[in-house]
């Protein structure tokens, strides 16, 4: 899938490898990525700054989403909501907010 997004012209953005790592387009759109090790439950753990505290989400927080037309496993839009809380928003947060709520019709604090 990487290679098919490099092929359209997206470049690695962020790399916080294992946590996370973003790709960009030329347009600007992203792609936010999160190594998941899924459990057979559907479950799934996340790398975090603290090796010790992982993140970890249900299996009933995923939706299947696709990246150029591949069926890949995402957060629900109420999943991001719920992880853009406790915490100043940055312009970037309050433009996903914005889009989350344009597109899903979900209600955000922001």
């Amino acid at each position: 899938m990487l290679a098919a997004l490099s092929a359209e012209g997206f470049v690695e953005s962020l790399d916080w490898r294992p946590i996370r790592f973003v790709v960009t387009a030329p347009d600007k759109r992203e792609i936010d990525l999160h190594p998941l090790v899924v459990s057979d439950d559907g479950s799934a753990v996340q790398a975090s700054p603290d090796p010790q505290r992982p993140f970890t989400y249900p299996s009933a927080c995923f939706v299947t989403g696709t990246i150029q037309g591949t069926a890949v496993p995402c957060l629900s839009a109420e999943q991001q909501v719920y992880f853009h809380q406790g915490y100043e928003p940055s312009q970037h947060d309050r433009h996903d907010m914005g889009q989350l709520r344009r597109v899903f019709g979900i209600a955000t604090h922001f």
